[in-house]
């Protein structure tokens, strides 16, 4: 009770002269009271109506060895229970010759005690860190600056290849400073480099939908340390495309907290409502397969793009677009492809070709480069052949000799060699000569005629 309520029942004393004999019985509060707060007003006014801080209010009455020692207990892992340390206390208050603390008393004590100093005793700094620390929110200072990608295993059951129950995953890409979802990927089976392709591929290209206005290379791709996420490929092709890799710490997700609230999201609001939810407690049955639940994530990134974002007060469509801006594009979408869908490798060109998982790949443009070292880059999904490149430079498709529609002909290979032939030929001819001739003896008699320098067999 403060001042004022203290004033409203006393007030009916001081100015309606109602007896405080009456006031005690009509209010419930004890006459003495009643006697002390008219003795305050009658001294002080309201003011002094207004309750009174002891002195020695926030000090403990208990010794000070049995306090240190009750939060030297509670600090200690593994922590006593509270009746446990009760009665090292009352042994301990017995020893220095302290009356006994209560339990309540020692229950306060531990209550007392700072909860990050408690969390940073019982469960160590990496707990501290991620419930007391102060956290830094960042945001990317323009659309396109800073995308984050990540996977989770999304809580329904789908009905898999062979008719058996699966359970999906999602890959997802999110633009950091319009909260816009550029890219996804739904998938069964473990997170692939392949998987993580595919959602950057959508998110990198013009989507044919013209609602979905998100695309363009991003300058930083904000990433965690998982095995897809880490492969040379997927670094290779940031490279290739100026893409900034940034990984975050090993064990903390709060760099990607913006991507982990959208997978909140997408779970509260539309997994939840279809067939095969994997709510607490229940053991659905799938409905839907893997391509009914694609379309129905892709219906609601278009909501959710479109709709009125919290934090930032737009959405994230208006945003990420803003007042007009060209993003940095690849030159074709073949070269895209070539970088995120295909994955490259060193080989050197043999004489029959170039050796590959077993298999032997070739082409008559491969003729020049025999002994001479190459990139190649490969579909994982299909290895009928390859794509060849000389310093990043394209050079052609070599392609499998194994595979049964796409053989290659003696006749193409002969054309090949022998047009090798004639150019080695011909720069051997072009330079030997020229050699000779800035070694002969400068004279007057007549120039002996040379015979042709014969290199080959078939020039005799």
């Amino acid at each position: 009770m403060d001042g004022l309520d203290r004033w409203r029942i006393l007030r009916l004393h001081v100015e309606d002269d109602i007896p405080l004999t009456a006031l005690a019985r009509e209010t419930g509060t004890a006459l003495r009271t009643l006697e002390r707060w008219h003795h305050l007003y009658k001294s002080g006014g309201i003011a002094a109506l207004e309750p009174q801080r002891r002195t020695d209010a926030g000090t403990r009455r208990t010794p000070t060895e049995l306090v240190a020692f009750v939060e030297r207990l509670a600090l200690t892992r593994p922590r006593p229970s509270i009746a446990a340390l009760h009665r090292l206390t009352v042994a301990e208050a017995e020893r220095l010759d302290h009356p006994a603390p209560s339990y309540a008393t020692v229950r306060n004590i531990v209550g007392a005690l700072d909860p990050a100093l408690v969390t940073l005793a019982l469960d160590g700094p990496t707990a501290y860190r991620d419930r007391h620390e102060l956290v830094f929110r960042h945001r990317a200072e323009r659309p396109n600056a800073t995308w984050q990608a990540d996977h989770t295993e999304l809580d329904i059951l789908i009905t898999g290849a062979n008719s058996t129950p699966e359970r999906p995953w999602l890959t997802t890409v999110i633009d950091d400073y319009s909260r816009a979802i550029c890219g996804y990927m739904v998938f069964t089976g473990a997170p692939s480099a392949m998987n993580t392709a595919l959602a950057l591929r959508q998110a990198i290209w013009r989507k044919e939908e013209p609602a979905w206005a998100m695309c363009g290379i991003p300058d930083v791709l904000h990433i965690d340390h998982g095995s897809d996420f880490t492969s040379h490929h997927l670094e290779y092709t940031a490279a290739a495309l100026k893409i900034r890799m940034i990984f975050s710490t090993i064990g903390r997700p709060q760099g990607r907290g913006k991507i982990e609230r959208f997978f909140g999201t997408l779970n509260t609001e539309l997994l939840s409502t279809l067939p095969g939810y994997l709510a607490a407690g229940t053991k659905p049955k799938p409905s839907l397969d893997l391509a009914a639940l694609d379309q129905a994530i892709g219906g609601f990134i278009t909501v959710y793009n479109e709709r009125t974002h919290r934090e930032i007060g737009t959405s994230p469509k208006t945003a990420w677009i803003a007042d007009g801006w060209l993003p940095r594009m690849p030159e074709t979408l073949d070269e895209l492809d070539g970088l995120l869908l295909t994955v490259p490798k060193h080989r050197t060109v043999q004489r029959d070709g170039i050796h590959f998982q077993g298999q032997r790949y070739l082409s008559p443009t491969l003729a020049p480069f025999v002994g001479h070292p190459v990139t190649i880059r490969y579909d994982p999904r299909d290895v009928s052949e390859i794509r060849v490149y000389d310093h990043d430079t394209f050079v052609c498709v070599a392609i499998d000799e194994a595979h049964p529609n796409q053989r290659l002909s003696l006749r193409e290979i002969e054309t090949a060699r022998r047009a090798r032939r004639r150019q080695l030929r011909k720069d051997l001819n072009d330079r030997i000569p020229r050699i000779a001739d800035r070694e002969k003896p400068r004279t007057t008699a007549p120039a002996i005629r040379r015979s042709k320098l014969r290199t080959y067999e078939e020039d005799e």
